[in-house]
This record gives structure tokens, sequence and C-alpha cells, in this order.
């Protein structure tokens, strides 16, 4: 890594924090239920779109954690009425998950950032430092992007390696069992067995 970049790193991971120290949310609540939400439970709706669904391999590899333990935490925002399970209509083996219009509403309500923070705080900048920082941290959302699609991209990837391996594990149990009915079928036919 070069000065510069590792100069913008640093930067980054000392100016970010203190952003978001100053205007995150402390609760998150439904706003029509008043149910309170973990903030691990707001963090996965934000991760989440109503109308553009997110496997649930995808979202486990992008929050880090497996495969069950995201199942589990997608069962409970299930029973909530916040998420709704789909089926891959090309492989049933896949499930996407997406918000409900509940989700949405939560999502909302739960931004990482508190609007009237926000507002605070921007507000203490003049016009062109508001603008550079706008600018700025839409490059930084740019990029953030595309390191999702990359990385969900190898996801992908990997897990198509990882189904056509079973596919063709499959394949070959059909094959042997195949084997075996024929065997049987000869041994049958012929009066006895071996």
């Amino acid at each position: 890594m070069n000065d510069r970049v590792s100069n913008a790193v640093a930067a980054v991971m000392t100016l970010y924090p203190r952003i978001y120290f100053a205007c995150h949310t402390r609760h998150v609540r439904d706003p029509q239920t008043q149910r309170m939400l973990s903030r691990h439970q707001a963090s996965i709706l934000d991760h989440l779109d109503e109308l553009d669904p997110t496997t649930v391999m995808d979202l486990a590899g992008h929050m880090g954690v497996t495969a069950a333990t995201m199942s589990l935490a997608i069962d409970r925002l299930e029973r909530k009425g916040y998420v709704v399970r789909l089926r891959d209509a090309k492989d049933r083996r896949r499930v996407h998950v997406r918000l409900t219009s509940a989700g949405v509403r939560v999502r909302g309500a739960s931004s990482v950032l508190d609007p009237a923070r926000v507002e605070a705080l921007v507000a203490r900048l003049d016009e062109a430092e508001r603008m550079r920082a706008i600018e700025g941290l839409a490059l930084l959302a740019r990029a953030a992007e595309q390191q999702m699609r990359d990385k969900s991209q190898e996801t992908g990837d990997r897990s198509q390696e990882t189904g056509d391996r079973s596919q063709e594990t499959g394949d070959r149990r059909r094959e042997t069992g195949d084997r075996r009915r024929e065997t049987g079928d000869r041994r049958q036919e012929s009066g006895g067995s071996r």
C-alpha cells in the first residue's frame, strides 16, 4: 500500500468513528407498534430492500456470520412481520429475503444516523464545505457499493461451485442407485441372490 492510500485509510479510520459517534441513533423502535428491535436486527433490515431480494448466504457473508446464525435472525424478523423469505425460482435450495412494508417502516425509522443530529452537524458547515463533504461521501459510497458487488460476485461464484459439486455428487448417487436396482432386478429374475 502506498503512502497516499495509507494516509487516506488512516483518515477514514479516524474521522468516520467521530461522525458516527456524534450522529448515530441510540434506540431502534418500530414507530407503529413501539416494539423494540436489537441493533443487530435493525442492522439486518438496513442491509435489505423491499424490491431487490438478497440471498441468506450473501447476507450472512456480508455481515460476517454463518448462514445458520443468519437464518435464526431472519426467523425472528419474519415472525415479527419485518421480512419475507422467497425461494429462488431456478434453484429451490437458495433462499432470498426481502423487506415487508413493516420492515421498510422500521428501516426508515431506524437509520444508523439520527436525522436531527446529522442536520445539526451539517448546519455547522458553510455551503462550500457542505458540497465538498457530500461529494467526498458520495465517492466513498460509490466505492463501497462496488466493493460489495465484487464481494457478492465472489461469494456467488463460490456458491455456484459448491452447488455444481453437490449436483455432481447427487448425479453419482443416483447412478449408483440405478446400478444397484438393475443388479437386484437381474438377481430376482435369475431366482436368487449370491
